[in-house]
């Protein structure tokens, strides 16, 4: 395919935009991988119309298709935030899978809502434990006039409140602390699965429907 000088600038500079919007996202490295993983696509889908007669129609048709290419970026940085997230299971990888995920969809930002009081859950059985150790007067299952209202730290107890339990509340708050964060990670790595698949299956859809 050859294409003329105004043909082959519009493409560059379709490019050159998407991969600033990459960096915004991912290393040098990986936006430079992606741009040449696009340009290939985009040469590809013009092999395949008839440039000849209307070049600028058909770059338009192929550019309109793939998207703008903040979209793009946004799309392709998603793409490669979850894959790492889902394999690895590390935090920082979720935790920008997460944010990705709040950014571009409704489902997303309320699952990295939930996500979010999970973790603050767990740590705050964690903090708990230490605090207990540090004010064991203050930490424990809080009553006010014997009915039970809270169970954490009371800084200072209100009047009428009691803070019962002994140093038995530290192996509890940890194994609690701990299971909710085990199990907010492991949720976590099962609903990004679940929006990779729906990605992939999304992108496979649409590739059949262009072809």
């Amino acid at each position: 395919m050859k294409l003329s000088d105004t043909g082959e600038a519009r493409i560059r500079g379709y490019l050159f935009i998407f991969e600033r919007s990459l960096r915004s996202f991912l290393n040098a490295a990986v936006a430079t991988d992606a741009v040449r993983e696009v340009e290939s696509h985009i040469r590809e889908r013009l092999d395949e119309r008839d440039t000849a007669s209307d070049e600028r129609g058909a770059i338009e048709r192929v550019l309109a298709e793939l998207g703008t290419p903040l979209r793009v970026a946004q799309a392709y940085s998603l793409e490669m935030t979850l894959d790492e997230a889902v394999v690895t299971g590390r935090f920082v990888p979720t935790m920008r899978a997460l944010w990705s995920g709040a950014s571009t969809s409704v489902v997303g930002f309320a699952w990295a809502m939930l996500v979010f009081t999970g973790w603050s859950a767990g740590l705050s059985f964690l903090a708990m434990a230490v605090l207990k150790v540090i004010f064991p007067l203050n930490v424990g299952f809080v009553t006010v006039n014997g009915l039970p209202v809270a169970i954490g730290a009371s800084f200072p107890a209100p009047p009428g409140a009691e803070v019962a339990g002994g140093y038995w509340v530290i192996p509890i708050a940890i194994v609690a602390g701990l299971g909710i964060l085990a199990g907010t990670q492991r949720g976590s790595r099962r609903i990004l699965g679940w929006m990779r698949e729906n990605r992939v299956r999304a992108k496979a859809s649409a590739s059949t429907r262009l072809q």
